[in-house]
């Protein structure tokens, strides 16, 4: 039996999404055309319309796949108590849901002008003030809050680093050793929001 039609559909939108992402990454958002989209896929632009009318409809639809990820954990972080085990469980799957979704991001990060007013944009900005706002949650004292906001941004932004920063000639590992790596230091600086305070020595008595 041959494929349905609406199978068909999804097929040939999710090969749209694909090069259009290629595309955007390659040669970024604004320097890419439909018409070139529809080119690399070997369609005529009339094709291409029937399934997105414009770009931000092609990456809005990137967007909401690749960060389906990020909304489910934030859906699931939502529904659990504001406890140090759960921040550490939601800092490791968003360090992993991020690999995934690190490419929409990306254009995001290099197309800001373009793209901050649009609703991809904003979509992307509500991910990451939800997460935040998650691992904010309960009474924290300011200096712990200070370790957490240090924690999130370490993970969130320094993934925008690992690609470019190590030469070809430093040991940096793979892309997925390099994210281990930045994980747990962002692990360890949010063990010390929890970590008890030192105990202030005593004066010796001289009496």
């Amino acid at each position: 039996m041959g494929s349905t039609p609406q199978a068909r559909r999804s097929d040939t939108r999710e090969r749209i999404q694909k090069t259009a992402l290629d595309l955007f990454v390659s040669h970024g958002y604004e320097k890419t055309s439909l018409r070139e989209i529809a080119e690399a896929l070997g369609v005529t632009k009339a094709a291409l319309y029937y399934h997105f009318k414009t770009k931000e409809d092609i990456l809005s639809a990137i967007s909401r796949d690749l960060g389906r990820p990020v909304d489910e954990l934030i859906a699931w972080a939502e529904e659990q108590p504001p406890t140090p085990e759960t921040k550490r469980e939601l800092l490791r799957r968003y360090s992993a849901a991020l690999a995934s979704a690190m490419p929409v991001y990306r254009i995001l990060q290099e197309n800001q002008a373009t793209l901050r007013d649009l609703a991809v944009g904003r979509e992307l900005r509500d991910r990451v003030t939800a997460i935040s706002r998650l691992m904010h949650a309960g009474d924290l004292e300011s200096g712990c809050r200070m370790r957490v906001t240090s924690a999130v941004l370490t993970v969130h932004f320094g993934a925008f680093t690992l690609d470019g920063a190590f030469t070809p000639d430093e040991e940096a590992g793979t892309a997925e050793q390099r994210r281990e790596a930045l994980l747990g230091v962002a692990l360890d600086t949010l063990s010390g929001a929890y970590s008890p305070a030192p105990t202030p020595a005593l004066a010796p008595d001289h009496a």
